[in-house]
């Protein structure tokens, strides 16, 4: 067998070669945390849990300096990438949450869980709880991280991702309103792009290439190989019997007009309002966008307008 036989190629996000060779095409970048020249927003990394390794980067904003009695919303970021590539850690993701923090003026945990394949699903999952259960600590004040306790206001807790990352946020708040965490309330989550899959095509699914669907199911097969295929209602919200115990009162969905996932954010809304979920659902989409097009370009007219909608909906 040759070195360069592969077993999977999910290009141009990641290869695995037939001798385990794993291969990240991108998303392997990684800049330091900081303080940002432009908007004073300040960063640094802490570690969540040694073993297994969860770690994440915080961010407090400027106003914290300014005027530090004041407690601020917290937002829970998950990055994305297909469960498989990128970290919080890359310039596209750290960016991005800093200028998030700036706007809408909010303390972030940008969260590092564990990726597939080395570390299949449900290892973001249970990473991605743990870090949640870690920010749950401070509520009373005395948790490890000081930055946390003086400026974060538990009970103003949003949890955001795009792409996997929103499938993580929405496992999560499913989760939190099974499980409820003390002094924690999760107001809202941000869905942006979300990735979530079935076996029954929705909207315009029913046109949508097979080598696409093959690729939207292939990903998630190939992230959790433990799955029951496209319909586990970890990729497919409509089969979870749990979807009406969401635990938050408002989610916003993105979605992207060219986007392959771009039905799937459009029928979620469409169930979680059946579900008996009694909360507010908005959807918003972008015109002659693709997935997650504000990250490539975060100065657009349209990831602007996306971040105009998302920081009046943190506050």
């Amino acid at each position: 067998m040759s070195n360069e036989e592969l077993a999977h190629d999910f290009s141009p996000m990641i290869k695995v070669y037939k001798d385990g060779r794993v291969e990240r095409l991108k998303g392997t970048d990684r800049v330091p945390p900081s303080t940002q020249p432009e908007n004073g927003v300040q960063s640094k990394d802490v570690v969540i849990s040694q073993e297994p390794a969860i770690s994440a980067r915080i961010y407090i904003p400027k106003t914290t300096t300014d005027s530090p009695q004041t407690k601020l919303p917290l937002l829970i970021y998950f990055h994305g990438g297909g469960f498989c590539i990128e970290s919080p850690f890359s310039p596209a993701y750290h960016s991005y949450v800093n200028t998030l923090v700036s706007e809408a003026n909010v303390v972030a945990v940008s969260v590092d869980y564990r990726l597939a394949p080395e570390h299949p699903l449900p290892a973001a999952y249970d990473d991605s709880w743990v870090a949640i259960k870690w920010v749950a600590s401070h509520f009373d004040g005395n948790g490890s991280e000081d930055w946390l306790n003086r400026f974060a206001d538990l009970q103003r807790v949003f949890f955001a991702g795009d792409s996997a990352g929103a499938n993580i946020t929405h496992n999560m708040a499913v989760k939190l309103g099974c499980e409820r965490l003390v002094g924690v309330k999760l107001v809202g989550i941000v869905l942006v792009h979300p990735y979530f899959w079935g076996t029954e095509p929705v909207g315009a699914e029913l046109t949508t290439p097979a080598a696409t669907k093959e690729r939207m199911a292939g990903v998630w097969r190939f992230a959790c190989p433990s799955t029951s295929g496209s319909d586990d209602p970890l990729i497919n919200p409509a089969k979870d019997p749990k979807l009406g115990i969401l635990g938050c009162e408002k989610v916003l969905v993105c979605v992207a007009e060219k986007d392959g996932l771009k039905d799937r954010g459009w029928h979620y809304s469409e169930i979680l309002k059946k579900s008996g979920w009694n909360g507010v659902v908005e959807v918003i989409e972008a015109k002659g966008e693709d997935h997650v097009f504000h990250l490539f370009n975060p100065i657009c007219d349209n990831a602007v307008a996306l971040q105009k909608k998302i920081v009046p909906f943190l506050n």
